[in-house]
């Protein structure tokens, strides 16, 4: 099997949980996830299956959405309901009971667009070469700078009980943890994640998405919903070699156009985004061959090479 599987991840488990539990039912070891999802969330969680591991780098691009509760009036040290309270008094309860609408969405433009982020204590990024998650068990201080992030969209859906609904489309890389807290920290209340759902990561959304207990049916029934490789990163241009042109990538050899027949792609003169200079290749049976990179005179250099 290659191609991405799709899996709505219930809570409690973690993701590589999901991973092993796919392992077992492919029959390959060669599967992983794209992007992270903590085991309190459940949602949106592709599996990179056989030789679409290669892509995984350029799957996790795309943007995510999430439908999120948080709680107000609770501070904990993982930043969501799993961790300890840090701070929960009875102050910050009235502070939060007082709290409406309108000042929570006041609060919430502060972290709409391009902004800077201070990852949780409790999450996977590295200060001297340890996992911050590893440093925060010890009750260590951690000190992690703070990563360029993009909010999309922010929609507040509600208030209830002291729990607000939200929606966000949001780059990756983005916590939704530490938009829980520095939110609460706004309103002066404090604040934790509650609950979390992934609607969508990249392309794939919760249409995609099989249960995993369906990963216990037989072997084709899962194949069946393998997103297959030549469907993947539909941004991408795409350009069919000619049976010269496809033994040529399958070594890494350059491309020219004599070797392959095109479809348009922006000028190398224009100034785009990385992706945009990326093209996808086929063989004439319409396999998915290789990632090229578009060079001078419209030569295509192998980046990623999938035979």
């Amino acid at each position: 099997m290659d191609g991405v599987l799709v899996i709505d991840k219930p809570s409690g488990v973690t993701s590589h949980d999901v991973v092993v539990r796919a392992r077992r039912a492919v029959g390959t070891r060669r599967v992983g996830h794209i992007g992270t999802l903590d085991p309190m969330a459940t949602g949106v969680l592709p599996l990179v299956v056989g030789r679409a591991t290669r892509l995984a780098s350029l799957l996790s691009v795309g943007p995510k959405v999430y439908d999120a509760t948080i709680k107000l009036g609770v501070v904990t040290d993982s930043y969501d309901v799993t961790g300890a309270v840090i701070s929960a008094s009875p102050d910050q309860q009235a502070r939060a009971e007082a709290v409406d609408v309108e000042a929570i969405e006041i609060a919430s433009r502060a972290f709409t667009g391009r902004f800077r982020q201070h990852p949780p204590p409790f999450s996977a990024k590295k200060v001297s070469g340890v996992r911050a998650y590893r440093i925060a068990r010890r009750r260590q201080p951690v000190e992690l700078d703070p990563v360029e992030v993009t909010v999309h969209r922010l929609e507040i859906r509600g208030l209830e009980d002291g729990r607000v609904r939200c929606r966000v489309s949001c780059s990756k890389g983005f916590y939704m943890r530490a938009l829980a807290h520095d939110i609460g920290q706004r309103l002066g209340c404090g604040a934790c994640l509650e609950g979390l759902r992934r609607e969508q990561s990249g392309t794939f959304t919760l249409e995609h998405a099989i249960g995993p207990d369906q990963l216990e049916q037989p072997s084709h029934a899962i194949h069946e919903r393998l997103i297959a490789m030549m469907e993947l990163l539909p941004e991408l241009p795409g350009v069919v070699a000619s049976p010269r042109g496809s033994e040529r990538v399958a070594h890494g050899n350059m491309l020219m156009p004599t070797d392959f027949t095109a479809k348009a792609w922006p000028s190398a003169t224009d100034r785009d985004p990385p992706l945009s200079r990326q093209v996808k290749v086929y063989d004439p049976d319409g396999a998915l061959l290789a990632i090229a990179e578009v060079g001078p005179g419209d030569a295509l250099h192998p980046r990623i090479v999938l035979v």
